[in-house]
């Protein structure tokens, strides 16, 4: 298992940031634009945002999370409740009835084995399933019939609603996805790349790394009332921030443009042109850096891997103090108000919405003199005097990487300084977006490798 410590929340932004031309009613096709573009629409083998979102055009979990908290009912027929039976007195398993209205784009009907199959397909031992993590505690999911199944965990959850929510754990057809199971996942081309799905859409053309386009599901359960409106969605992808928000709010070409992280004063100057509306709503989405406590040196042939064991332990990063000081030397103010003006709040915090769950206020300011004070009190010194300090021999060097992109790279250098000013040593290192928020197996760019002494 790797070890995905995270140490800060810089902070959160939506991971859509909404930049439309306004479209007549009877348009039948809409352009959406993401500079990170798909590779993948199967998000069982990918964790990116990029990926999911294309996929969730087609692929659907049963309930999905609204904005408020609540849950939005999509292949389930009501939400399981302690009242209506729906979840067990001892909280360690939870019934979902399904629809038995609803079928597959292909015409055939979507049954209880189908989530059986999910589940199997996401945790075969062979598999390199990206959302495993999902499924941990979970013991056995049976179907009760064809429209009902039961999901048991390994001790009592008071929140059950994690296997099968949201748009990163949807059902796939077993008659589709049957022979790729384990080693085959991400040898399943075809599937991954045309899933069949009980979405609204279905996957006309893709094209990896550049378009995706859907047309409408005319097994869609609610094609008989006109939806979904559109006729056509392209999803396009590639490009950079600035160069997504220009083609909606400059010169007409998307009507969509996602995660706008681009230099405040850029993106007001462009929705000046009054061509489009910068939209943005704060959710549950944040920056984070991720601290790496399994060693991540090239020659370890265990290179990131955290054992159970603390056997391939960080040279330095499992010390709680050099981890503490380093998120004290971070400024979030800056970075929020600098970089990602109104579209960043600075935040400690890792839960940030829906209000109702949100979690304590922490203070979180800058403090530089406290974070050397700390080191020096932890025994962390420079012995040497070249302004790095040591730990058990080991200069506290780190590599810092993310994606390219201006903002993350303006705020890579600013922590940098930061981290210089209490004697961490930092190299920078940028990755195409596509590639590290991508699912490539054989790539060791990706941020689930984790080939990294941090990453955001």
């Amino acid at each position: 298992m790797r070890l995905k410590l995270t140490l800060l929340a810089v902070l959160f932004i939506l991971s859509t940031l909404f930049g439309g031309v306004g479209m007549a009613q009877d348009m039948s096709e809409v352009t959406i634009l993401y500079w990170q573009a798909s590779s993948i629409l199967n998000p069982y083998l990918s964790g990116g945002t990029k990926d999911i979102d294309a996929s969730a055009i087609v692929l659907e979990p049963l309930a999905n999370w609204s904005p408020d908290g609540s849950l939005n009912l999509l292949l389930a027929t009501e939400v399981p409740t302690l009242e209506n039976g729906g979840i067990s007195e001892d909280l360690t398993s939870i019934t979902w009835n399904l629809r038995d209205d609803i079928v597959w784009s292909d015409g055939s009907p979507f049954t209880a084995d189908d989530v059986v199959f999910t589940w199997e397909y996401c945790t075969h031992p062979d598999a390199g399933c990206v959302q495993g993590d999902e499924f941990v505690g979970v013991v056995s999911v049976e179907a009760m019939g064809m429209h009902s199944v039961t999901v048991t965990f390994d001790a009592p959850k008071p929140n059950p609603f994690r296997p099968f929510v949201s748009h990163i754990q949807p059902i796939l057809q077993k008659a589709q996805f049957g022979e790729c199971l384990g080693a085959e996942m991400s040898a399943c081309s075809e599937q991954n790349f045309a899933p069949i799905g009980t979405g609204p859409y279905v996957v006309e053309d893709f094209r990896p790394n550049d378009v995706v386009t859907y047309v409408r599901n005319e097994n869609y359960r609610d094609a008989d009332m006109g939806k979904p409106h559109f006729d056509r969605v392209v999803f396009k992808g590639g490009g950079d921030a600035e160069s997504a928000a220009r083609a909606v709010l400059e010169t007409g070409e998307a009507d969509y443009a996602w995660n706008l992280q681009i230099s405040p004063a850029v993106l007001d100057s462009m929705e000046a042109a009054g061509n489009g509306q910068v939209v943005v709503a704060y959710g549950q989405a944040i920056e984070t850096i991720w601290i790496n406590g399994a060693d991540p040196s090239p020659d370890n042939p265990n290179r990131s891997v955290w054992m159970a064991d603390g056997s391939n332990p960080h040279p330095f990063l499992q010390n709680k103090s050099i981890r503490q000081a380093m998120s004290m030397a971070i400024d979030r103010n800056i970075i929020a108000v600098q970089l990602y003006g109104r579209s960043g709040k600075a935040t400690c915090n890792f839960i940030n919405s829906p209000a109702s769950n949100v979690s304590p206020n922490n203070t979180c300011d800058q403090d530089i003199a406290g974070a050397n004070a700390l080191l020096d009190e932890a025994g962390v010194m420079d012995s040497d005097g070249d302004g790095i300090r040591e730990y058990d021999g080991h200069p506290l060097r780190v590599q810092y990487q993310t994606s390219t992109n201006a903002v993350r790279q303006n705020t890579q250098a600013l922590i940098k300084q930061w981290w210089g000013e209490i004697g961490v040593e930092t190299e920078l290192r940028n990755i195409d977006a596509g590639v590290f928020f991508g699912g490539d197996p054989a790539s060791p760019d990706t941020y689930q490798k984790f080939f990294s002494d941090v990453e955001m």
